[in-house]
């Protein structure tokens, strides 16, 4: 049976930053079949790709930087992040990128990724909790990460 890693990654403590992480939380509170795994990530560095093994898909929940509205929301493919500079997650997404590529060198299976991110308003004020444009939009944004993880799920 096919397997898919949703990782919630971000910053709690830092106000938008947190949206992967506050997503995965709530998605962990859900009924999901036995190959849906659900984590938080938080900020973590290129030690994590040991977690991927055995995977086939990955889907990351995170924040993207393009200066576009925030709360904006977006769906990205591993290639959109290598191949556009203006599309990146947070500070995660070199990292991410380093660990799949870690995971495929030491002979492992790299999931196929997919991301679902939202533009920002604040990620650097020390806060709990999300700002008003990104709190007003994150319904939307769990409801997609919802419909993602069942397309991804049936594309299996």
């Amino acid at each position: 049976m096919k397997k898919l890693l949703v990782l919630g990654i971000g910053n709690m403590l830092l106000t938008d930053d947190g949206v992967g992480v506050f997503a995965a939380q709530e998605l962990m509170k859900e009924t999901w079949p036995d190959n849906v795994n659900i984590m938080e990530a938080g900020t973590f560095t290129q030690d994590i790709f040991y977690l991927f093994e055995g995977y086939d898909a990955l889907l990351v929940l995170d924040i993207i930087h393009t200066g576009a509205e925030p709360g904006t929301i977006y769906r990205l493919s591993e290639e959109d992040l290598v191949q556009k500079e203006s599309q990146r997650l947070s500070i995660h997404d070199i990292d991410l990128i380093d660990s799949l590529r870690m995971a495929e060198m030491l002979g492992g299976k790299k999931p196929t990724m997919h991301v679902l991110g939202m533009e920002p308003f604040d990620y650097t004020t020390w806060n709990i909790g999300l700002s008003a444009p990104l709190s007003e939009r994150y319904p939307a944004f769990l409801q997609l990460a919802r419909e993602e993880i069942q397309a991804i799920l049936a594309s299996f």
